[in-house]
């Protein structure tokens, strides 16, 4: 047990400052949460309880019926689709990201400096920007209305080179040259040397592109016409036209396109914590 000398010095330690920025952190956490369990409570409410003048703050007589509506249109197989768009464009992204970034960190090559610039400047650019050229390209490619058009404009995500080649950077050059002298060759240097130090990178880049991707809603709308390929976000919008006053359904489907993307950052939460941790003592 503390002494009283021990408590006495913790709650001195305790000032006003302290008090003052949880009491800020947890009133912030309590804002931006409101939304989400609104949406998630909503949608266990019949018609009468979400239009009510009264708010009811917690379904009293909770309900499935929007989710057995929801799942009567196709919105199961419109959550598969923005999973494997997600997860497909998350893994590319992460492992082209790590071999770029490694290379532009520890690399010595002609236009070195050239390449990262552009990179640097292709951040700048808003996506907008590139839907036309995009749009073209897949064409030509006759991969309009397909997933991949959705999943390869995301590969080379400027800001994944980026992050990845600031961790890069924290490799110590000493060991890669240790490891080449033992007789490795690059592919095993960086599968048993590069990816375990970059890790935590590897994490956060994983929830910034399974997000990015997740929410892209304006490459998805240009990229997909055919209902087999919609998304959730597509067809939750789909659903909204149709049925603008159905708040209980829309809540459904807002929550069910929530549930991946919550999951996701509890997976990665770890190497997330890890790697912005790193990112702010590195240097």
């Amino acid at each position: 047990m503390k002494s009283k000398d021990a408590i006495s010095r913790s709650v001195q330690k305790t000032g006003p400052y302290k008090v003052l920025s949880m009491v800020i952190l947890v009133a912030l956490a309590v804002l931006f949460i409101f939304p989400v369990y609104w949406i998630i409570t909503g949608s266990f409410k019949d018609a009468a309880a979400i239009n009510a003048v009264n708010p009811e703050w917690f379904p009293k007589s909770p309900t499935t019926d929007n989710f057995v509506r929801l799942f009567k249109n196709p919105a199961l197989h419109w959550l598969l689709n923005s999973v494997f768009i997600s997860v497909a464009a998350m893994g590319l992204t992460c492992i082209t990201a790590a071999m770029a970034g490694y290379a532009l960190a520890k690399k010595r090559f002609i236009g070195k400096t050239l390449v990262f610039s552009i990179f640097i400047c292709a951040m700048a650019l808003p996506k907008q920007v590139v839907l036309i050229p995009l749009l073209k390209e897949m064409s030509f490619l006759k991969l309009h209305d397909s997933m991949l058009a959705v999943i390869l404009p995301t590969v080379g995500w400027p800001f994944g080179v980026f992050l990845m080649k600031q961790f890069s950077e924290t490799i110590p050059t000493e060991m890669l040259e240790a490891v080449r002298v033992d007789g490795a060759n690059e592919l095993q240097t960086f599968i048993q040397i590069v990816l375990p130090i970059v890790k935590p990178g590897i994490g956060a880049l994983a929830i910034f592109t399974f997000i990015s991707s997740w929410n892209d809603y304006f490459l998805q709308l240009i990229m997909l016409n055919s209902k087999k390929n919609l998304t959730i976000s597509l067809g939750i919008a789909k659903l909204q036209a149709e049925m603008s006053n159905d708040f209980g359904l829309i809540m459904a489907g807002a929550a069910l396109g929530a549930v991946p993307i919550i999951a996701t950052f509890l997976m990665f939460q770890k190497y997330f914590t890890q790697g912005i941790t790193m990112g702010s003592v590195k240097g």
